[in-house]
């Protein structure tokens, strides 16, 4: 390798609540000699950071700009209510958007919820983050509507969560920039939907191993019926060879006299 050359790597942006361990591991385990750096970025920064060259490849959430980015839905989220342990709505399963009417709504600066009409009554500020309308609600100041997992990534011992029906939903997708689809995006997109090491997308797949030739039948027949006798035909049972009644042929041994009785 000369010194102009630059060794390959791939960049993987993420959003907060998105996990991509599953397919690192994959990656790690197929392309060994291309590391892979995962970049964690605001769930409004990411697109930016793939226009930028930030990124080669991100777990986006929708919606997004799409005029320079492609993307591939991958799942919808459940959104949950994130609720302190001792509120009345944690002693049921699942609640209605209409439900949060007389709560106070807490509506974070970086939501990723997109409202047509926000439910329940404004809080007097917005939080700037979620992380810090999670620090409200466990201080009792109100309630918060989020994707299950950010629910999760922000886990309390103190607050706990429930779905909410009728609320918009969050879906998750893999981008990159439409223009700078290169091998290396093209395999992890491979990954991401569960193509085989062996597809015929993205790098060379492994060649077959040429099948074993069967090995040629011996020239003087060993092996075929005869044994020894070098395939000629065993000698033939001399009773029932000669006349009739099975009695000797000619140079065949006598039958001897018949015991008395």
């Amino acid at each position: 390798m000369t010194g102009s050359e630059v060794p390959p790597s791939f960049r993987l942006a993420y959003v907060p609540g998105v996990t991509p361990t599953k397919w690192v591991r994959i990656w790690n385990e197929r392309l060994t000699d291309v590391p892979l750096t995962l970049v964690q970025v605001p769930a409004g920064e990411a697109a930016e950071a793939l226009r930028t060259g930030d990124a080669d490849a991100g777990f986006v959430r929708l919606p997004i700009d799409r005029t320079d980015l492609s993307a591939i839905p991958l799942y919808t989220e459940t959104t949950v209510v994130v609720i302190p342990k001792d509120h009345l709505v944690a002693a049921v399963e699942e609640i209605s958007v209409g439900d949060l009417a007389e709560e106070i709504v807490l509506h974070p600066l970086d939501d990723t919820l997109v409202w047509e009409q926000l439910p329940g009554r404004p809080a007097l500020e917005r939080p700037a983050t979620t992380a810090d309308a999670i620090e409200l609600v466990a201080a009792g100041i109100g309630v918060l509507v989020v994707p299950q997992s950010l629910a999760r990534l922000h886990h309390r011992k103190d607050l706990t969560y429930r779905p909410v029906s009728g609320a918009p939903e969050s879906r998750v997708a893999l981008s990159w920039p439409e223009e700078k689809t290169t091998d290396l995006v093209e395999e992890f997109i491979g990954i991401v939907r569960g193509r085989t090491v062996n597809s015929t997308r993205g790098r060379t797949p492994t060649p077959p191993q040429p099948k074993a030739k069967r090995k040629p039948a011996p020239a003087n027949g060993a092996g075929k019926t005869g044994g020894k006798t070098g395939g000629k035909p065993a000698a033939r049972n001399p009773r029932g060879a000669g006349g009739p009644k099975g009695g000797a042929g000619k140079g065949g041994a006598k039958r001897g006299k018949p015991r008395g009785r």
